[in-house]
């Protein structure tokens, strides 16, 4: 049976370092967080960063704007906060309604308040080696990886999924930790072959039961970023977490898993950002 790689108490021991150096501060770092519409999974996943500020010592300020709101409108409360002397990072909840660009409102924020990472900016300096901030969830990958003594150097790695949120920077951080990457996505042929090879293997899909047993090499270590509901409105990840486990020498559970190392990476980078605008 796989060891359990326990996210929500590596998580609680990020946030307590994070508090401590915020606790440091000459003034307290500020999160601003906007919620454009009223999605519920988005609430719930605002709610949360919102309680790990509060434990870290970070002000959060939240602006909720209608559904129907302008694009110029979020655009003009960005440059508000850009220029704002008590924010040190922003954050837009994604996805936004249908009417606004993410891709233009992302843009908008400055590089230096950019603490999910997303920016070109931050991203090319990532890619180049030189990151300021770090991509949360695969940062809290990364994290969980070391805590728990998993070498990457020299092995394979696979990483299922290209997002720019997730997959790309995961095989990214990877690489930088001299893991032998491999990316697979929708337009893969015979990837259950590719994932057999994987000594680490992270999926990042989003489809229940996407991974099976007979897609892990016995032994491998599992990372499951996906956050799914089954048919039952159960969460759970990509994989098919009990014939997966029999498998796997150590897996991520879901939830409990990578969820909490993202937000705790947040707020890791917030502190960053704060020490960047001299707090």
């Amino acid at each position: 049976m796989a060891i359990l790689i326990d996210g929500k108490a590596l998580a609680a021991k990020v946030k307590a370092e994070v508090a401590a150096e915020a606790a440091k501060l000459t003034r307290k770092a500020g999160l601003a967080v906007i919620l454009v519409g009223d999605d519920p999974a988005s609430r719930v996943y605002v709610n949360g960063k919102e309680k790990d500020c509060r434990e870290c010592g970070i002000v959060s300020f939240e602006y909720k704007l209608p559904a129907d709101t302008a694009e110029s409108t979020l655009l003009e409360l960005i440059d508000r906060l850009n220029r704002s002397e008590r924010v040190d990072g922003i954050l837009v909840q994604l996805p936004l309604p249908q009417g606004l660009d993410e891709r233009t409102v992302i843009h908008s924020i400055a590089a230096d308040k950019d603490v999910d990472c997303f920016h070109p900016y931050n991203t090319g300096l990532l890619y180049m080696g030189e990151p300021v901030f770090m991509p949360c969830t695969p940062a809290g990958v990364m994290e969980m990886l070391h805590a728990y003594d998993i070498p990457v150097e020299g092995r394979r790695c696979v990483v299922i999924g290209r997002s720019n949120i997730v997959g790309k920077p995961m095989s990214a951080l990877l690489l930088a930790d001299n893991g032998t990457v491999t990316t697979c996505h929708s337009k893969t042929s015979d990837i259950s072959e590719i994932t057999r090879s994987a000594d680490i293997l992270v999926s990042a899909v989003g489809k229940t039961r996407s991974l099976t047993a007979d897609m892990v090499k016995k032994g491998a270590v599992v990372i499951d970023v996906a956050m799914n509901r089954d048919e039952n409105g159960k969460l759970c990840g990509d994989a098919d977490f009990a014939a997966v486990s029999e498998r796997a020498s150590a897996i991520t559970p879901v939830p409990g898993g990578v969820g909490p190392m993202t937000r705790a990476m947040l707020m890791r980078n917030i502190l960053t950002a704060a020490r960047l605008h001299g707090a």
